[in-house]
């Protein structure tokens, strides 16, 4: 009888935090304030500024594949960055 009260507080807990985890990852990827090209690129800037700092940290504790995931996470989120921000403005280039 404990054991199953004890398994269903759990269960009860675990989908609790993962139903209040999943809105706080979301807000973490938005920018404020309104998308322009030039706020893109400079995200993108400061993301890969953001990959060097993690590499470095991990490297230096040792964790070279650590490190080199989160490189390349923050590599990939700059691009995204950086392609947005061309988009936008080869867009407003070629819109008579």
């Amino acid at each position: 009888m404990k054991l199953r009260i004890r398994r269903m507080i759990l269960t009860t807990a675990a989908v609790i935090i993962l139903a209040l985890a999943a809105p706080l990852a979301f807000a973490q990827q938005d920018t404020p304030g309104k998308p322009t090209a030039k706020g893109q690129m400079a995200e993108g800037g400061k993301e890969v500024g953001k990959a060097g700092t993690s590499l470095g940290k991990n490297v230096k504790h040792g964790r070279v594949v650590r490190g080199g995931k989160q490189f390349g996470k923050h590599m990939g989120y700059a691009g995204r960055h950086v392609g947005r921000g061309t988009k936008q403005a080869a867009t407003k280039a070629l819109t008579p």
